[in-house]
């Protein structure tokens, strides 16, 4: 069984697609999942799936995610099985994750008796935050009514086979600004006759540094990461008119992400006013936090040590964001990491590969959490 879902591994991953473009990799899930005979097959998107197994005993709804897409990343590797694709590839581990969820489908499948409802989602565009936004607000998905979701992320630099969890917020939210300021441009001579962005982008930057330093605000981390920023044109004659700034905002607690924007916000407003200048701000790549219920927190707890599978408990969450964190703000959910050994590459570099050994113990945990879920005992 696991050569099988090994080898399928090897073919997603040589054939990575970016978010919203993950045909192939869809359709090559569905062929496999196909030979398991799902009850229902849901189309989710233009390349989400779900496939639901119905149980023949009353039982929970519960659903398990993986993701389909890969990075804009060249891959530098030697494997037989690297990215065919130019300047695309799995490095971040969600051909791992797509891997131990089709093996965990295929162990469910050999069951004669089930319980309740076991959906296996397989969502795109997990590293743009719109894949999980657009499967929740799908009727398709709303209509499966899920008691539980459940997701795991493997995690570099944590022993292999460990699970990783924590109550509450797991992975931090985040959001990137931009700021676009309009003033007027003029002849670099006479820059008293224009309204140049460049004393406003001066005070912005100061002022959201103290922000983000005022720890009276927040709960927990709050962070704000300029990652851009254009000002005018090349042209030393010119006295710009225009600028753009790009900030990564990040929080580990959702309410600490309010604050955090609201505050941001209005400095940027009071800044642009004082100097002149027509201010728009916008919104992208929005990840809520992803938090844990206790109650399925519980489940992969008790799953693990059934498991004999070391548990990590950590004290912060991830400073790293994930689309997840849709599910959480409307049904009961867990994201737990698998530890995916301590000398890999970290996640999103180029020399990344998901290890195979670690398949396994997501192939367990995931069946175990189900019938911890469903209140079966072995």
């Amino acid at each position: 069984m696991i050569t099988k879902i090994i080898a399928l591994r090897h073919e997603i991953h040589q054939h990575p697609e970016v978010s919203n473009d993950e045909y192939k990799t869809s359709e090559r899930i569905e062929n496999f999942m196909k030979s398991l005979y799902p009850d229902e097959i849901i189309n989710l998107g233009k390349t989400g799936k779900a496939f639901i197994f119905k149980g023949t005993e009353p039982g929970k709804t519960i659903v398990f995610r993986a993701e389909l897409d890969a990075l804009p990343i060249l891959e530098e590797s030697s494997l037989s099985y690297a990215s065919i694709n130019k300047n695309v590839s799995h490095v971040c581990g969600h051909d791992g994750h797509m891997a131990i969820l089709a093996g965990f489908a295929q162990k469910l499948a050999s069951e004669t008796t089930k319980y309740g409802k076991i959906v296996f989602l397989f969502q795109p565009a997990e590293e743009v935050e719109q894949g999980a936004l657009d499967v929740v607000n799908d009727s398709a998905f709303k209509n499966m009514k899920p008691d539980y979701i459940f997701a795991l992320h493997n995690i570099p630099g944590i022993k292999k086979h460990s699970i990783v969890i924590k109550s509450g917020s797991f992975a931090a939210a985040s959001k990137g600004m931009t700021i676009r300021l309009l003033g007027k441009i003029a002849h670099a001579a006479e820059p008293e006759n224009g309204i140049s962005p460049a004393n406003a982008i001066s005070k912005i930057i100061n002022q959201l540094h103290q922000l983000k330093e005022n720890k009276r605000l927040f709960k927990d981390l709050a962070l704000l990461t300029i990652i851009h920023i254009q000002l005018g044109e090349i042209s030393f004659g010119t006295s710009p008119g225009y600028a753009e700034i790009r900030i990564t905002l990040r929080s580990f607690e959702n309410e600490d992400m309010e604050v955090l924007t609201a505050h941001s916000e209005k400095i940027i407003n009071e800044i642009s006013k004082d100097e002149n200048l027509d201010c728009r701000i916008s919104y992208s790549e929005e990840f809520p936090a992803s938090v844990n219920d206790d109650e399925c927190l519980g489940y992969v707890e008790e799953s693990a040590k059934q498991n004999n599978l070391e548990i990590e408990t950590i004290e912060h969450p991830f400073k790293w964001s994930e689309d997840f964190g849709y599910y959480s703000q409307q049904y009961k959910t867990c994201l737990f990491g698998l530890g995916s050994g301590t000398s890999q590459p970290p996640l999103h570099n180029s020399k990344y590969d998901f290890p195979d050994e670690i398949i396994e113990s997501g192939i367990n945990m995931f069946y175990s959490i189900y019938k911890k879920t469903n209140k079966l005992y072995d």
